[in-house]
């Protein structure tokens, strides 16, 4: 009894020196890795963070400057009958265009204070789609989504097709005679998914003159 006692003594002292031997092997072994894992983590986020300081944003690419014609300050008209003024009057606005967000967003204020119509866009050229997207909002409510590019002269951003009335639209806008002090913009509306198009709205953009000195 005291031998088989003494054994199992023994053998228990043997168990507990061998797992204390196996942790501190085990520690001694993940030590070394730590620092080492400690250091590739900084370099691959310094490496990270660098690489996109550097990296160029798409506004300042040339496609990323294509909407620069619209920058400025303008008066605007257009036949009051597509506003439901008056037919053979016209209707007259402003909007103001410039960028904003360190010139990598064009913003649009748009004001007919005589029709109580306000609306703002936000422009912005994405570079994997090599596309424009525009988002409009104003005090009506309104909210649309706008994509497109620069095509032989032409701006057009066009919406995503929609249901009204049991039917499928597309509706776009299209900026063109595009020239340093003037230009037209009209928005118009197709039910054949683009075969056709009908004008809703057509303003004709002049740029306002310079403050006198």
């Amino acid at each position: 009894m005291l031998s088989y006692f003494l054994y199992n003594k023994f053998a228990r002292s043997a168990r507990r020196a061998h797992c204390k031997q196996i942790g501190e092997d085990k520690i001694k072994t993940i030590r070394p890795i730590t620092p080492l894992l400690i250091i590739f983590s900084i370099f691959w986020v310094t490496t990270a963070l660098a690489q996109e300081g550097t990296r160029q944003r798409p506004c300042d690419l040339p496609e990323g400057k294509q909407f620069d014609f619209w920058l400025g300050k303008w008066d605007l008209s257009w036949p009051a009958e597509q506003f439901g003024g008056p037919p053979g009057s016209r209707q007259h606005g402003t909007n103001t265009v410039t960028k904003i967000l360190d010139d990598c967003v064009v913003y649009e204020s748009f004001r007919f204070p005589d029709g109580n119509f306000y609306g703002h866009s936000f422009s912005v050229y994405d570079a994997r789609s090599r596309q424009w997207k525009q988002t409009w909002v104003d005090n009506k409510g309104g909210y649309l989504l706008f994509t497109g590019q620069l095509k032989e002269g032409q701006m057009i951003l066009s919406t995503a097709p929609y249901q009204r009335d049991g039917k499928t639209y597309v509706s776009r806008m299209v900026f063109e005679n595009i020239s340093a002090e003037a230009l037209d913009w009209r928005y118009e509306r197709s039910e054949d998914r683009g075969k056709s198009w009908t004008p809703i709205w057509t303003i004709h953009y002049t740029r306002k003159p310079p403050p006198e000195q």
